[in-house]
């Protein structure tokens, strides 16, 4: 059964619990609002490069585009956020992304230009996830990703090593 932003009470899930259960801060999130989200299964999100992050200027100087690997990023974030809502399944802590497979990097967006991240939950196994991600610009595809994604298993406790 799909969610709507605006009736999450019901798995506890507003954008900024799902976006506070990512492990990185504001300032390297890649996802500034869910537009659809089936927890546990699917969820689409929404990211507006605006012109003035500091990486633009660089990227490349007078003819800014968003990186491809900021493209990917976003879709892991995107992922993440839908495996993270699973109301079967517990947060993991610590979720990052781990691999990554059939990459294509097919265009990228500009400043001022709305990314849509598409990401689909095909598979888990213990603390890996898999998913499957798209990106569009204007309607016209940017990427398509397979994602693994890993964390802890919620009640697990980390180790130190020797």
């Amino acid at each position: 059964m799909a969610t709507s932003i605006n009736s999450m009470d019901k798995a506890n899930m507003s954008l900024e619990g799902a976006l506070a259960g990512l492990p990185h801060g504001p300032e390297f999130r890649f996802v500034d609002r869910l537009t659809y989200l089936e927890p546990g299964k699917m969820g689409v999100g929404e990211y507006l490069v605006r012109g003035d992050e500091p990486f633009l200027r660089g990227h490349f100087p007078g003819q800014p585009l968003l990186p491809g690997v900021l493209l990917v990023e976003a879709a892991a974030q995107v992922a993440g956020v839908v495996a993270q809502s699973d109301p079967e399944i517990g947060p993991m802590p610590g979720l990052k992304l781990t691999a990554l497979r059939n990459v294509k990097i097919l265009g990228t967006a500009m400043p001022g230009q709305l990314i849509q991240i598409q990401a689909n939950i095909t598979g888990r196994l213990g603390n890996l996830i898999q998913a499957r991600a798209t990106a569009t610009v204007n309607e016209s595809p940017v990427l398509h990703a397979e994602l693994t994604l890993s964390g802890e298993e919620a009640g697990s406790e980390a180790t130190a090593g020797p």
